[in-house]
């Protein structure tokens, strides 16, 4: 903390000030915080994991896979030896593309099921549609397929119809290194291969929803069936596509970007056919470089981490065999991860914690002077059947169909993204696993499953700075307790709102409180425009404003459960700051953040979180916070009390 700052004049400084003044951003981190600290120590603890299992000549099953997919990543002779041998199959295929069937059939077999898009993690996709599987919003008894918009090298369709200096530098920079990709794996006339590569993915980019559109799920409810894709979106073979694609069973997909579906769809047709080819390649060489010989993955990474985020050193090699060992096998090491890392005492905790925010968050439902009670009585029924997983799932994938071999890195990541595509597929029509998880047990992170209406806290996650045994409530509901209430109140930001008990997409509000709902939802936006990074880029309101509402609501809701924790106690004193004073600086230290100017402008145009040091400045719409440090008129983040935007 600086305590010199006055918190009403800069209430990040005030509880960051110090640690800002002395932290330093890792050589390969794009940022530093809570969150960089505990995936180090994940990482760390995971490698401690994989190396025994590696060793372990004694392993089998899961455990055994697990060690020997990390040893043949870190077998760098076998790697650098194996040189291009891995992309022959695949360039070869390419090659052979002579008319527009066979275009169909490549793309078809390139999808994969790795977008989720009520959470912004995987919005973005190289391939040209991606597939997201998961709960039907319209049948909440079985798992439906959605596909998604895709075919972009770089992260939104920004970096391409943006004229701004820095987006065409960016652009530049993206053809020199599809240039260099092309060289490497011996492609002839590289540079013109490359510029193929960016003038098709600016027609792509062109047909693209922006995030917030994407964002609209009212919006993307659009079951097609297979004679509707040949209707509306004409041009792909479209049967061949879906033949390839494993989806020759399905009925019927959810098209998220109808639009976006029509235009891709027009430019298979259109665009000519070594355009395509080139593509294919350019992306084909960049999934496989990090599992190639060095001079692919430093290329790789050099554009993506160095030229898009700012980050100048790649991580070492144990470190990306950690991540590649997760992505494929993470429940195989989850497993052991909980065993050794999660105790029994700190589940209890969090789960007498999850039981106290969701109460109180309750007791706000009730007191809404604004909403019927019918639709009370629907939003509390949300909060009843919510599941919340904490740590670890309940149940383990099981991987003994998945082949691993121990000297071969390339040839497992590509039998792990079969494998897994094969394992979505598969879900296709079943009845869904409301409790099922989609994060790992060493991932630092939490998530919230709108369509399933549940909850995952990983282990990973459940730690120091965020979850502290011994440390005062204050604190704790402060800093982890708000993370639980920010997940819950997903379940009723814009997005969750649309959803009701069941997970069905459904209305489940009177139109004047939906009305209510929607003036505070487009003041809370409206809020978050004000505040500007830099000169020439805001936050953008709409973009954000999922995560916003869930971090008001999940700050409100967690300050009411923290009070009632105290049965009408005092709070202690702690390091001389009152109880309330503990609790809102502890909000702030877990949104504590140092971030790179690249890395922090490709947020802004991709992230649908707030940059952090703005997500502090939540405090200033709940009234608490004004009394527990005396921030007054005149103040710069003073709000008067009507200004105050109140959702939950």
């Amino acid at each position: 903390m600086d305590r010199s700052v006055r918190p009403g004049v800069d209430f990040d400084a005030y509880a960051n000030g110090a640690w800002m003044k002395t932290a330093e951003i890792p050589a390969d981190r794009s940022a530093t915080g809570p969150a960089v600290r505990l995936t180090e120590l994940s990482q760390q603890r995971t490698k401690a994991i994989l190396d025994d299992l590696a060793r372990d000549a004694s392993a089998t099953g899961d455990a055994r896979k697990a060690g020997d997919y990390y040893a043949a990543f870190m077998n760098e002779a076998a790697v650098e030896k194996a040189g291009t041998k891995p992309l022959a199959a695949p360039l070869a295929a390419i090659a052979k593309i002579g008319d527009r069937r066979a275009l169909a059939r490549a793309l078809g077999a390139s999808l994969r099921a790795d977008v989720d898009m009520l959470n912004a993690s995987h919005l973005h996709t190289p391939r040209l549609f991606g597939l997201w599987v998961e709960q039907d919003m319209n049948d909440p008894s079985r798992t439906a397929g959605y596909l998604i918009q895709g075919g972009l090298g770089m992260p939104d369709r920004g970096y391409y119809v943006d004229d701004s200096p820095k987006m065409a530098a960016l652009r530049a920079k993206y053809e020199a290194h599809l240039a260099s990709v092309f060289k490497l794996a011996g492609l002839a006339k590289p540079e013109a291969r490359a510029a193929r590569v960016v003038a098709l993915e600016k027609k792509i980019a062109a047909a693209h929803a922006s995030v917030t559109e994407s964002k609209d799920v009212k919006k993307a409810n659009n079951p097609w069936t297979k004679a509707d894709f040949t209707g509306k979106a004409p041009g792909l073979e479209w049967k061949t596509f879906f033949a390839a694609a494993g989806l020759e069973g399905q009925a019927s997909l959810v098209v998220w970007q109808p639009a976006a579906v029509t235009g891709l769809s027009a430019l298979a047709a259109s665009e000519p056919l070594d355009a395509w080819k080139d593509w294919l390649a350019a992306h084909a060489i960049d999934d496989e470089s990090p599992y190639l010989a060095k001079a692919f993955a430093d290329e790789h990474y050099a554009f993506y981490e160095t030229a898009l985020h700012g980050v100048p050193e790649q991580p070492a090699r144990w470190k990306r065999a950690v991540t590649a060992t997760n992505d494929a096998l993470g429940d195989a090491v989850g497993k052991v991860y909980a065993a050794r890392h999660f105790p029994a005492e700190r589940k209890a905790a969090i789960g007498q914690m999850v039981a106290a925010i969701k109460a109180a968050f309750a007791r706000r439902i009730d007191a809404l002077t604004w909403m019927a009670p019918q639709t009370k009585a629907s939003a509390k029924a949300k909060l009843a059947t919510l599941i919340v997983g904490i740590g670890y799932p309940d149940s383990w994938r099981d991987y003994s169909d998945f082949k691993v071999t121990r000297d071969d890195a390339a040839g497992n990541h590509d039998r792990a993204a079969q494998w897994l595509y094969a394992q979505a597929l598969a879900r296709l029509g079943k009845a869904p696993d409301r409790a099922g998880w989609e994060l790992l047990p060493q991932t630092v992170n939490a998530i919230n499953l709108p369509i399933r209406n549940a909850l995952n806290f990983p282990a990973a996650f459940l730690e120091p700075p965020l979850f502290v045994a011994g440390a005062t409530a204050a604190v704790n509901y402060g800093a982890i307790g708000t993370v639980i209430g920010h997940e819950i109140s997903h379940s009723f930001d814009d997005e969750g709102a649309t959803f009701d008990a069941t997970g069905r997409l459904a209305n489940w509000w009177t139109p004047d409180d939906l009305a209510h709902f929607e003036q505070s939802c487009a003041a809370l936006a409206a809020q978050f425009d004000t505040y500007h990074p830099f000169p020439d880029v805001a936050v953008h309101g709409k973009q954000t404003l999922g995560e916003n509402i869930a971090d008001l609501g999940g700050l409100a809701a967690a300050y009411d459960a923290w009070k009632a924790s105290l049965g009408g106690q005092p709070a202690p004193v702690a390091e001389g700051l009152t109880g309330d004073q503990q609790f809102f600086a502890s909000f702030a230290q877990a949104h504590q953040s140092k971030i790179r100017e690249a890395a922090l402008r490709a947020r802004l145009a991709t992230d649908t979180h707030a940059p952090p040091r703005y997500r502090t400045l939540t405090v200033r719409n709940i009234d608490a916070w004004y009394a527990a440090f005396d921030v007054q008129p005149g103040d710069p983040l003073y709000l008067a009390p009507e200004a105050r935007v109140r959702v939950w």
